[in-house]
Order: structure tokens, then C-alpha cells, then sequence
């Protein structure tokens, strides 16, 4: 018997060249210093691409800047697009680290996502980059 596809399977297949909202940002006036930024979004949401059911998860990111600060409204915009799209969670942090780096430019960076249980199983994914 075929295995049933949802919707949202075929976003997996071009997670990388998924159009996002930008996320700006704003210039640094101590990229002299090294400091860390910590990030915490609680509440975020997207869908489960198999299921189409939401996923709740805490997203964190902690970055030493360089050049350049995130600009939080954009970060704010950037995650509220997620609510409606299917996405693993595994390819959503990596897909978050890219697009952060593309933006910040950071020495270093962590992204971390801890997903809520999903059929009794709570997902943690982390990545970071550094430069």
C-alpha cells in the first residue's frame, strides 16, 4: 500500500530556497568589544509536516556580534511566518541559522529549538556557526 503524502512534504524537498522575510540589521557601534546577545522566542509555532498539526517550541539564539545587530521587529516578522508552514523541525534550525548568518554576520552563533513532545517525544536541535 503507497504511503499517504501530506501537503506540506513537498516544502522539504526546497527548504533551502524557502523565501522568508528578511531579517535586518542594525549597525554595531562596538564591534571592537566581544559581548553575547541572548535571544528567546517561547511561543513559536509552525506545522508538522506530516500531520498538519501545529508544533510549539522555545527557540533560542545567542550570538556575539560583529558589524551588525539583529534588528528584533524583522526577527519578530521572520518567526511569525513560520505559523503556517510545514517544516521539520530539524530543517527549521538549520534553515534559521542560515538565514541569521546572512544577516548578522556574527563571530559565533547558537540556535536551539525545543520543540514540545510530539507523540510523547520532546525534540531538541542545535546548531551553530562560527566565522
Amino acid at each position: 500500500m503507497p504511503k499517504k503524502s501530506s501537503s506540506y512534504e513537498g516544502l522539504q524537498k526546497n527548504i533551502r530556497n524557502l523565501k522568508t522575510p528578511a531579517i535586518e540589521a542594525w549597525e554595531n557601534k562596538y564591534p571592537d568589544k566581544i559581548y553575547t546577545i541572548n535571544l528567546e522566542i517561547p511561543e513559536f509555532t509552525c506545522i508538522c509536516p506530516k500531520t498538519g498539526l501545529p508544533d510549539f517550541a522555545v527557540i533560542t539564539i545567542e550570538y556575539s556580534p560583529r558589524k551588525y545587530c539583529i534588528e528584533l521587529k524583522s526577527l519578530k516578522m521572520y518567526t511569525i511566518f513560520y505559523r503556517n508552514i510545514g517544516v521539520f523541525h530539524e530543517h527549521l534550525i538549520n534553515k534559521m541559522l542560515e538565514d541569521f548568518v546572512k544577516a548578522a554576520k556574527p563571530r559565533w552563533v547558537k540556535i536551539k529549538g525545543v520543540f514540545n513532545p510530539r507523540g510523547g517525544i520532546t525534540t531538541t536541535v542545535t546548531r551553530e556557526h562560527k566565522s
